[in-house]
């Protein structure tokens, strides 16, 4: 593979007789002799072999390639700049990956709060998050593919903080028939309709959520999914109130008329994958996590 001619050295260089309005300047600001600056360039543009300045009266200007390297150089530089402090940050203990796994439960206005919150402070920590359904979580926990995880469950051997209630709520279209039997909802009732429930991703530590009672049920993979269908009359089911609240303030949806039931309540806990060997990273992410949550009205 084949090096770079030049330095970061010489383009920094270049970028002081060009900010700094000259040679003499640049060699003042660099703390270096003028003609080692001046040398700098010329060997730049030997190896280049394009012009990069010209003198414009006692002042030192770019050629046009001379403006469109510059550009270019400067991104360079911060690159360069960004990487010598990752490095630092990684020699500090800062990790360069946080395994983020969420249960889809949780709102996602909350969530990118907080990743948008922690972008700032990452220092080139990168997020990979995966979205999970019900025991996804603790699968994730389980075989070492979470360093900090939402889930509605905390795992034997592991210790979580709650971090937020929800609230599912009974729901089916306003035209359902289930909406139209001007009583209290049975058991019975339900039995007979259509019931969309979300499939369990985990593998290990398998869970059904709810009431299961319906002989015909029809499985999706996402909260998203699940929503989608009822709004389209196939089916009823209970989803996070946060997640249909535009639904329901439009009537499009409407809860059951159930006698008890209609409404289940739950904690999700934010758990540490190793928490003894929790990063400052992860340890940042976890407190924006639990901050946007205390500031919640979800």
């Amino acid at each position: 593979m084949k090096g770079p001619r030049v330095s970061l050295e010489q383009w920094r260089v270049l970028q002081a007789v060009v900010d700094c309005g000259g040679y003499a300047q640049a060699a003042e600001y660099l703390h270096r002799s003028q003609s080692s600056v001046s040398y700098t360039v010329a060997r730049l543009q030997e190896q280049l072999g394009i012009r990069l300045l010209q003198i414009e009266g006692r002042k030192a200007g770019l050629t046009e390639a001379g403006e469109a390297l510059l550009r270019r150089s400067r991104h360079l530089l911060d690159a360069a700049l960004d990487l010598e402090q990752f490095a630092d940050s990684l020699e500090q203990g800062r990790e360069a990956e946080i395994r983020l796994v969420v249960d889809t439960a949780f709102p996602t206005d909350l969530l990118m709060a907080a990743l948008r919150q922690f972008a700032p402070y990452s220092q080139g920590t990168r997020v990979q998050l995966t979205e999970v359904v019900l025991s996804g979580a603790e699968d994730a926990l389980a075989q070492g593919r979470a360093d900090l995880a939402i889930a509605a469950h905390v795992p034997v051997n592991y210790l979580g903080d709650p971090l937020i209630e929800l609230e599912l709520q009974a729901v089916a279209h306003a035209d359902h028939p289930l909406q139209h039997l001007e009583r209290d909802v049975t058991m019975a009732d339900l039995e007979r309709e259509l019931q969309v429930i979300i499939r369990d991703s985990g593998m290990l530590h398998k869970r059904d959520m709810g009431w299961l009672g319906a002989e015909y049920r029809w499985s999706v993979s996402s909260m998203e999914t699940a929503t989608t269908a009822v709004s389209q009359g196939l089916g009823y089911a209970w989803l996070p109130r946060h997640q249909i609240k535009d639904l329901l303030d439009s009537g499009l949806l409407k809860p059951l008329p159930l006698r008890e039931g209609g409404i289940y309540k739950g904690v999700l806990y934010l758990i540490y994958g190793r928490a003894g060997e929790a990063g400052p990273a992860t340890r940042q992410l976890a407190k924006l996590l639990h901050a946007v949550c205390a500031e919640t009205d979800h």
